[in-house]
């Protein structure tokens, strides 16, 4: 039953309710002609009956249809006169029923005669004589026998029209589905369609709205896909054509110690270029499927941010550039881990693409706490910024200063993890202001030492980093900071 057709289904359905609908209409109809000419039989009895009494007996048995017999007897049941003459049509007891006043009515064979009658036994009024009158019912069943043979032949064809009808409205009310469904069946990747949308307002309407909804969100993942597809080949080309280049330099006539060196260097560059962008595609990959892992705890503000300033000291100093983390007590419920890519991500932007002091501060809004990341340069262009956090994304430049152009795009796939968000704006007084907001966490007691310790400035050998979690990572101190998609002032 469930693999044929909707519309075959529905047709049955509405068949087999039909059907029953119709059984007992007919049923009904019948019971009640039946009925009614019973009780016409009946009338045409009493007439008679009342008639046999004031004549003594005499009766006009041509009235109504069908032949009648009438028979009048007297006080103690004896029989009076009998049209025509035969033996009592009822017994005694039905008699002295009758002498006690009641009206009786029996439908029952007479002996020696043919199909079933109708007896109506009718007392006079003043109780002295009782009428007994007999009509055959052959003329009422002869009509009844009519009626079951019309209905036995109208019905079934009513049946079929019914169900014709209801076939044909069921394949016009699916003619908008079917219609959806060879469209859809003709929708690709490469050629986009839009299902038609019926002018009803109806269930299929809504239907239809709801899918091209869906295809056009479809079609924009796939887009999406195609473009980060393409994104990541032109990013992974440029890499591996360089260390294709070294390598065959190298590898053209024999080369000095140095140069041998040097070429090895170059290629060791291009291979670390090649991993990071790696493992900044695999982490994307894993957050586009839901599975960015995230081990949440309790965690310093000010750890996260000293620990991310550690690690770009040394640069910081190389290209006299100072990092300043803001003292702060701020708690937030995040993974060290993520967060540190992230913040890492941040600060890699301020050295390449900034100016002046990197400034690394926290603060509380809504429940949320935004690490800050602030430089001195002069900020984002205006048309970029609506679209810095979208994929393989680079201002014009930033193109020739290296990078992926993945960095800040993971920023936002951190913060979002962890149920927060990422945002950016050009400070009033000039440069980059770059932040990601995490889930607020009341502060332990006693407060960490990170809380109460001072400002942090990169390079100056009398301050060290201080907290728990910034012990904890200090581990990780060592890893490759990820390549941002930051633009130039």
């Amino acid at each position: 039953m469930s693999r044929l057709p909707i519309r075959v289904r529905l047709t049955l359905g509405f068949a087999v309710a039909m059907a029953v609908v119709l059984a007992a209409v007919g049923l009904f109809v019948y019971r009640r002609v039946a009925n009614e000419l019973l009780v016409t039989v009946d009338q045409t009895l009493v007439g008679q009956a009342r008639e046999a009494i004031g004549t003594g007996g005499n009766v006009d048995v041509d009235t109504g249809s069908g032949p009648t017999f009438a028979q009048l007897f007297g006080p103690g049941g004896g029989l009076r006169h009998s049209q025509p003459q035969m033996a009592p049509l009822v017994n005694r007891r039905v008699l002295a029923e009758a002498f006690a006043g009641r009206r009786v009515r029996l439908t029952e064979q007479l002996p020696g005669r043919r199909g079933a009658w109708r007896v109506l036994v009718y007392p006079a009024a003043s109780r002295s004589s009782v009428a007994v009158l007999a009509r055959s019912l052959e003329p009422r069943d002869e009509s009844l026998d009519h009626l079951r043979h019309e209905l036995l032949i109208f019905l079934p064809l009513a049946l079929l029209a019914a169900s014709l009808g209801g076939y044909a409205l069921a394949a016009g009310a699916l003619r908008p589905v079917e219609d959806l469904r060879r469209r859809a069946e003709a929708v690709t990747p490469s050629e986009p369609s839009e299902l038609p949308v019926p002018p009803t307002g109806d269930e299929v309407s809504r239907l239809a709205v709801t899918l091209n909804d869906m295809l056009a969100r479809l079609q924009a993942a796939v887009e999406h896909e195609r473009r980060f597809v393409a994104d990541a080949s032109h990013e992974l080309r440029t890499p591996l054509a360089l260390l294709r280049t070294e390598l065959d330099l190298a590898l053209r006539r024999p080369r000095t110690r140095d140069e041998l060196e040097s070429a090895l260097h170059s290629a060791a560059e291009e291979t670390q270029r090649l991993s990071r962008l790696a493992d900044d595609l695999l982490l994307i990959a894993r957050a586009d499927q839901g599975l960015l892992p995230i081990r949440s705890e309790l965690v310093a503000a000010a750890d996260l941010l000293a620990d991310t300033a550690t690690r770009f000291a040394a640069r910081s100093s190389s290209v006299g550039r100072d990092l300043h983390v803001v003292p702060t007590d701020l708690f937030v419920d995040a993974d060290p881990l993520r967060v540190g890519q992230a913040l890492v991500n941040l600060v890699d932007n301020a050295l390449i693409h900034g100016e002046g002091t990197v400034e690394l501060t926290a603060e509380e809004r809504d429940g949320f706490v935004e690490l800050h990341v602030r430089d001195g340069g002069s900020g984002f262009p205006d048309e970029f910024r609506g679209r810095a956090f979208d994929r393989f994304s680079r201002a014009a430049e930033a193109r020739g200063r290296g990078g992926s152009g993945l960095g800040l795009s993971i920023v936002e796939l951190v913060a979002r993890a962890h149920g927060g968000d990422a945002g950016l704006c050009n400070s009033p007084s000039g440069g980059a202001d770059v932040w990601i907001s995490l889930p607020r966490a009341p502060s332990p007691q006693p407060p960490s030492q990170a809380a109460q310790s001072g400002a942090f400035t990169a390079g100056d050998p009398g301050r060290r980093r201080t907290g728990l979690a910034a012990a904890r990572r200090s581990g990780r101190a060592g890893r490759g900071s990820m390549q941002s998609n930051r633009t130039t002032k």
